[in-house]
């Protein structure tokens, strides 16, 4: 049950959310009209099953109603979008990925914008109390990576530290067990930003970005484990399916 209340708190709202949106941004009357032409084309099909030339009108006027039944829906679906990818990616953060599992292994990986010499020494991994480092870093040249592995000893909430001879990065770190906020990647393109907002981009240097692989976690409903994800869409649909009569909304 960890997480799933909060979760399904959140799903609800977001149902009422997307109810509200669908009001304020679409034109209900013209939603309504549209899907009483839409009921009464596919009794069409039904009742001149045996009329070819009847049928073949009913299918083009389905078309063209489902059609604009679809241009009718899309101003709340843009206004949706962006706070909804927003919300979604914030979620998966919390409840599709665990903290690293203490006692297991896991891998720290660094993306470099410039190609590697080889032969020079590579930066260090420095990693907080109760996190051993147990592989000095593993250079894979074409893919201008280098890459670490790390076991939590304990539960540990820090920071990991890439070492460059002129430089520092750091990267968040969670270890143990309990739903907390993990983010995979910290990196410096603004672009990324927007997928990994919980730490600040990266300072200016040779690091695209530094990634700890988190194990995928999900939510347990009656003993049956769910991906967040599917949990949160059911309750949201159900939420607005159940109150769309209540606010007036045509869906």
């Amino acid at each position: 049950m960890e997480g799933l209340l909060s979760l399904t708190l959140i799903g609800v709202l977001a149902g009422i959310a997307m109810l509200w949106t669908v009001r304020r941004f679409s034109d209900q009357a013209a939603i309504r009209a549209t899907k009483r032409r839409l009921r009464a084309h596919l009794y069409e099909l039904w009742l001149f099953a045996d009329e070819p030339a009847l049928m073949w009108r009913a299918q083009r006027q389905l078309l063209r109603y489902n059609l604009r039944y679809l241009r009718l829906m899309l101003r709340p679906a843009l206004v949706l979008a962006l706070p909804m990818l927003f919300l979604l990616i914030h979620l998966d953060a919390f409840y599709g990925r665990a903290p690293l599992p203490v006692g297991e292994a896991a891998v720290v990986t660094v993306q470099m914008k410039a190609s590697m010499n080889p032969h020079a020494p590579p930066p260090a991994l420095e990693a907080p109390a109760g996190i051993a480092v147990e592989t000095p870093a593993v250079r894979v040249v074409r893919e201008r990576q280098l890459s670490w592995r790390v076991r939590p000893l304990r539960e540990v909430s820090g920071s990991l530290r890439i070492v460059f001879p002129n430089a520092t990065f750091e990267k968040q770190v969670e270890a143990g067990q309990g739903r907390r906020y993990v983010s995979t990647r910290r990196a410096s393109s603004l672009a990324e930003l927007f997928t990994h907002a919980w730490e600040k981009r990266l300072p200016a240097g040779d690091l695209e970005w530094i990634e700890v692989r988190y194990p995928s976690a999900g939510v347990s409903v009656w003993g049956i484990e769910f991906p967040w994800l599917v949990w949160f869409l059911l309750v949201s649909v159900a939420t607005a399916w159940a109150l769309k009569g209540r606010l007036s909304v045509s869906l």
